[in-house]
């Protein structure tokens, strides 16, 4: 997962960690492992992430 473009993403939308959990319906822990520890998502968890963002999947992927 691209750590950079999914932080800049957020803060495009104003949305904090617990906002994306919360509009994503996954854990704050989930978000807080993604985002700090490089935890890498399961598909289903990058769909939910990149739909919350309004963006496609393959948008947050490291390519």
């Amino acid at each position: 997962m691209n750590r950079k473009k999914l932080f800049a993403l957020m803060a495009d939308k104003g949305l904090t960690q617990a906002d994306l959990a919360d509009k994503a319906g996954l854990s704050r822990t989930a978000i807080y492992g993604i985002m700090t520890k490089g935890r890498k998502p399961t598909p289903p968890t990058l769909g939910k992430i990149a739909k919350a963002l309004g963006v496609k999947p393959s948008e947050l992927l490291d390519m």
